[in-house]
């Protein structure tokens, strides 16, 4: 049965939330693809349902209706036509999509961008560090002692793996430099000398700014003063280990000078003064206005947190756990042994606040990377999931963050809930640790030790709440949109699972029970058995038929029913009809040893398929120009179970359009 176009058209408005709902249109051979405004407002069972739609998936951030090769350029005109719709090219869709977000949103895209080139370095490291703390860990296998301190012969394999762990993080200015620059439009080399300069080493490191003792060992060991006077301000001396925020704002104002001088300046005085001139105003900006901001920036949230939670208690603790990770995020975190530090019982304190509260954010943002893990299809993605959440529940989070949860936005702020709520849990039950340590599942190692049991119990608690809460979000077409937002996913393979999906939905009309009509699956010329070469089908031993010499467009479905046998290589199918006739497809002769080249699958064995669905797409220049015939025989092979094949059309065919018709076994042929 042919497509209505317009209905189609019509109900595809509707489901997806009206006209006003889409922001830009275009498509491509098989799909629609929109930019929406809201996914909240797609009908997706709706869209499901339709007998005429083959799926629907999201990629890079458009919304895409499969409608099939020959059909949906024709629906498109009729959105366009007679339903307002806003017409652009692919690339503008592209474009449109890229912009589509609040200013949050797509600053959200720009940490992604700078991130995601960079994040094998920071798994690699985020690992070898879990690996490191449970080497090093007292309590984990031995009361009162480590792995290390057990077995001596393990001291310098810890502490190279804890040395290689650890340049990713205290060096991150170096590859945020590089890579924030690039996505900023400048010079990547210039931004990773500028990042270099931040963790220079004549600079005491930003791990040891809260240790007094271990920051005048390094003055005295330098033999200089701890500041520097300029323009009448007084700078410490200071780096800028592990922190994000500082380097971007570096990255981006060096981007900016350096492009607005290349406008002014040409030859030889650009290739010499645009680099000088940059690093010089971008290097005094950095120490003088970025790092001291940042640094007392770093100061008041420190004192803040402080005060919130040994003031409002529980509510305290919440309101810390709740803002943990996005202080992670800035690199600010780095100050808080300024007040750990005290509060460890071996220096008098009561013990560490901050530790169980940043082990119930780190837990939380690893649990929902592995609900994302479990979630999406993308393989890029699940890597960076798995990996990055195994990282976090270690303590290491900066993966999970960066790699996935903020990428996705909906983890991160699903995690920080949890965290939430894991903090005030903390404050309630008073936990506190005696050690610093690794923030996550081992860290209850450095924990109190009556307080061990609540700790890990909070650790589960914060655990499963964030887990549970971002795996069913996952599922929802919102959560599932997500998945997809990256311009680099695979969307042809998108568009197979989704087409696959699909049909395990797919209902078959009741009337094809009875009907024995077979119409033909390609755009071409009919031709007799007999023209074809391969004596197999011309002699009929696999059965009466015809065959078609194709023109142009794919292979789709002669009836309603069932696919029996797809070859991975794309070149033969077997399908039952609803009223039991079995087909043979076979696309061209002597194709399977194209071992799949020119072939592109859109059905597996198990489908159920409608009339005109695609079964392959065939690149027929392509399969000429390597010498191979492309007449496809279409013939019926459990033939002895019916009357024969009748009703037969030769010459100029249609896809879809009449080839020949089944007699029932009761019906003589001919009649």
């Amino acid at each position: 049965m042919a497509m209505d176009h317009a209905r189609v058209a019509k109900d595809v408005l509707t489901y997806v939330g009206g006209a006003d709902n889409i922001n830009a249109a275009a498509h491509c051979a098989t799909r629609l693809r929109l930019v929406l405004n809201d996914m909240d407002k797609v009908d997706q069972k709706a869209l499901d349902k339709d007998p005429d739609l083959k799926g629907t998936f999201v990629a890079g951030g458009m919304f895409q209706i499969i409608v099939g090769p020959g059909d949906v350029d024709i629906v498109f005109d009729e959105m366009v036509k007679t339903g307002g719709v806003k017409e652009v090219s692919k690339d503008e869709a592209k474009q449109e999509a890229a912009k589509s977000g609040n200013i949050f949103s797509r600053f959200i895209k720009m940490i992604a961008d700078i991130f995601v080139p960079i994040l094998p370095a920071l798994i690699a490291g985020g690992l070898m560090m879990a690996i490191n703390n449970v080497l090093t860990a007292n309590d984990l296998f031995f009361k009162g002692d480590s792995l290390v301190g057990r077995y001596g012969w393990l001291a310098d394999y810890a502490d190279l793996i804890n040395m290689i762990s650890s340049a990713a993080f205290a060096f991150l200015p170096v590859l945020v430099g590089y890579s924030a620059t690039k996505r900023f439009g400048g010079n990547v080399y210039l931004g990773a000398a500028m990042g270099a300069a931040m963790v220079s080493t004549s600079l005491l490191s930003a791990y040891n700014m809260a240790n007094e003792e271990a920051a005048q060992a390094f003055w005295d060991y330098m033999g200089t003063a701890d500041t520097w006077s300029l323009f009448g301000l007084t700078v410490d001396k200071i780096g800028y280990q592990a922190m994000v925020i500082p380097v971007l704002c570096v990255a981006w104002i060096l981007s900016t000078i350096e492009k607005w001088l290349h406008k002014r300046l040409s030859g030889t005085a650009d290739f010499l003064l645009t680099p000088l001139i940059t690093m010089l105003l971008t290097g005094f900006l950095t120490f003088v206005i970025v790092g001291p901001i940042t640094r007392q920036l770093s100061i008041w949230i420190t004192e803040g947190l402080d005060w919130t939670y040994n003031t409002l208690g529980p509510i305290g603790g919440f309101l810390f756990g709740l803002v943990y990770s996005p202080i992670v995020v800035t690199g600010l975190h780095q100050s808080f042994p300024a007040v750990e530090i005290p509060l460890l019982p071996v220096n008098g304190g009561v013990g560490d606040f901050i530790f169980p509260i940043a082990s119930m954010a780190n837990v939380a943002q690893g649990a929902v990377a592995l609900a994302v893990f479990f979630n999406t299809r993308d393989a890029k993605m699940k890597g960076l999931a798995g990996a990055g959440g195994v990282s976090a529940v270690f303590g290491i989070t900066e993966p999970a963050i960066f790699g996935v949860n903020l990428r996705l936005r909906w983890p991160f702020f699903i995690a920080m809930g949890a965290a939430a709520i894991g903090g005030a849990g903390v404050a309630l039950f008073n936990v506190r640790g005696a050690a610093l340590g690794a923030a996550g599942f081992v860290g209850f190692v450095s924990i109190i030790t009556e307080k061990i049991p609540v700790y890990l119990v909070l650790e589960a608690v914060t655990f499963i709440i964030a887990f549970a809460a971002a795996f069913v979000y996952g599922r929802t077409p919102k959560g599932q949109a997500s998945f997809a937002a990256d311009d680099e996913v695979d969307e042809a393979a998108l568009e197979a699972e989704a087409t696959k999906a699909h049909s395990a939905t797919v209902e078959l009309p009741a009337e094809a029970a009875t009907d024995f009509t077979i119409t033909s699956p390609i755009q071409g010329r009919a031709v007799p058995l007999s023209e074809v070469e391969d004596q197999t089908f011309a002699s009929g031993m696999l059965g009466p038929g015809l065959a078609v010499v194709p023109a142009s467009g794919p292979v789709v479905s002669p009836v309603d029913g069932e696919v029996l046998v797809a070859f991975p290589t794309g070149h033969a199918y077997g399908i039952r009809s609803a009223s039991g006739v079995e087909l043979l497809i076979h696309v061209g002769m002597d194709t399977v040893e194209l071992n799949g080249k020119h072939f592109t699958p859109k059905v597996s064995a198990g489908d159920k398929v409608l009339r005109g669905q695609t079964l392959v797409e065939v690149d027929w220049a392509g399969v000429t120009a390597d010498g191979y015939q492309t007449v496809t025989p279409i013939v019926v092979s459990n033939a002895t179970a019916f009357g024969g094949v009748t009703d037969e059309h030769t010459g100029a065919v249609a896809r879809g359009g009449a080839l020949y018709a089944v007699a029932p076994a009761t019906e003589p042929v001919g009649a």
